[in-house]
């Protein structure tokens, strides 16, 4: 399904080259406004934090009771802040359940989309147009973490940035998936078309299914944020759209739970 004939290939992979060259050129290439300072809070998120070697650790505020839930000892030189539970309600959002840990950390470095393209392609790409909720963005994490994903892909102006809320959401999948955020997701999608993958949008009007859609090669799952969809740029760079076969009894599902679906549908298909 992803043959688009020798000429056309050749067309894209000059484009691929001189898109790869701009951006290696002025060294934005994820689109991330900046790096900054976060705050990551809850077990999960800051344990698998604390076992990301790619992270930059500044401190450790916590009770002895959230550090007693760690796997495996903190380096004795660690910068650790003992502090009461009420204390890290302080350094958190409102009625965040920090389970006793907060540790501030450097934002992740910058990925390219042409890094994590040039991986397995039996691994799908999700990509998301204006999903904005940190916590839809973070469970779609680690749903993509789960079923071996290869990256998620997000526009920087109307996405979540990096935060503790998104973080206990991915329940540690921000640290191993790799999160590439661009300027513009139609040539984004572009670039991905260039690579190989079929992009499939969610549609809940498609005519086809998504098991009627899912190719056996590379696929980029692509969806859009709840109630607007997917843009009409965005579907027009996409090969094909297809819908979840729900019951009429719904409307519709979360963003976060049609996500899981499809990346279960697309670790589910028989493959070449």
């Amino acid at each position: 399904m992803s043959n688009r004939g020798e000429s056309q290939d050749g067309g894209r992979q000059n484009r691929a080259l001189r898109g790869r060259a701009g951006r290696m050129k002025n060294g934005r290439g994820s689109g991330r406004a900046s790096s900054g300072i976060v705050r990551l809070w809850g077990r999960h998120a800051v344990e698998a934090a604390l076992k990301n070697p790619d992270r930059h650790h500044r401190k450790l505020w916590a009770t002895r009771e959230g550090v007693e839930t760690l796997e495996g000892e903190l380096p004795s030189d660690f910068p650790i802040e003992w502090a009461q539970s009420a204390d890290l309600a302080r350094l958190v959002a409102r009625d965040a359940p920090h389970q006793g840990l907060v540790l501030e950390c450097e934002a992740l470095e910058d990925i390219f989309l042409a890094d994590v393209l040039d991986g397995d392609p039996s691994r799908p790409v999700v990509v998301l147009d204006q999903v904005t909720d940190p916590h839809n963005v973070g469970a779609i994490m680690r749903s993509a973490a789960a079923f071996n994903a290869c990256a998620i892909v997000t526009q920087d102006r109307h996405a979540p940035p990096e935060s503790g809320t998104l973080a206990k959401s991915a329940s540690g999948a921000l640290e191993v998936l790799p999160w590439v955020r661009v300027v513009n997701l139609a040539r984004a999608l572009e670039e991905v078309a260039d690579a190989g993958y079929w992009r499939i949008g969610l549609d809940g009007e498609a005519e086809s299914t998504l098991a009627q859609a899912l190719p056996a090669g590379p696929v980029a799952l692509v969806l859009g944020a709840e109630g607007d969809g997917l843009r009409h740029n965005i579907v027009q760079h996409c090969d094909a759209v297809a819908r979840l076969p729900i019951s009429e009894a719904m409307e519709s599902l979360n963003v976060s739970n049609a996500a899981a679906i499809a990346l279960y549908a697309a670790a589910t298909r028989e493959t070449l």
